[in-house]
């Protein structure tokens, strides 16, 4: 929700939202319960998958798709949530701190998961390791309200700013927050 304004989206734009802190998720179901939705079998672009197998693909498999949402680890329940949001299907997908928790498991799976997402994907993190692995554009803002647009990792903006601030142009004062 914006602090001031409107926010629009088009009439083709499908947001998935995973917040920091996994609201919106029911502690009396269970992993499987939370992402099936009373739901077996789910169309995956042009196939249809069983929704076990589309649990297990969040490294969420056998017993542990048994277990409550109420006894989940933070990552465990970041997957969830992840699993939960992807699953109704979108084409801009919103990340905030989405590496809270997470295993260098999980974090590899998602990483490959931004990787292969057919859409967009905005994520916010103060995590740069993981940005410059999974961000080929930077959206950078300053405390004035200004903003600057890259094309490239943070590192390589990084790397941009500082030959700006050395040639005297202004730009954004801060990269990831």
């Amino acid at each position: 929700e914006a602090d001031a304004g409107e926010v629009r989206l088009g009439a083709t734009v499908a947001l998935g939202y995973v917040d920091q802190s996994r609201s919106g998720l029911d502690a009396r179901n269970s992993v499987y319960e939370e992402i099936a939705q009373g739901v077996d079998f789910l169309t995956v672009g042009e196939r249809e998958v069983s929704m076990r197998a589309y649990v297990a693909a969040f490294n969420l498999r056998g017993t542990m798709q048994e277990k409550l949402v109420s006894n989940l680890s933070g990552g465990e329940r970041g997957r969830v949530h992840l699993a939960k949001t992807l699953r109704r299907g979108c084409n801009l997908l919103l990340l905030d701190e989405p590496t809270n928790d997470l295993d260098v498991d999980t974090l590899r799976s998602l990483e490959e998961a931004i990787g292969a997402f057919a859409g967009s994907a905005v994520i916010v993190s103060h995590d740069r390791w993981f940005l410059d692995r999974v961000c080929d554009h930077t959206l950078a803002f300053d405390a004035a309200g200004g903003a600057d647009f890259f094309e490239g990792s943070i590192s390589d903006y990084d790397a941009w700013r500082a030959r700006r601030h050395d040639s005297g142009e202004d730009c954004a004062t801060s990269a990831a927050g």
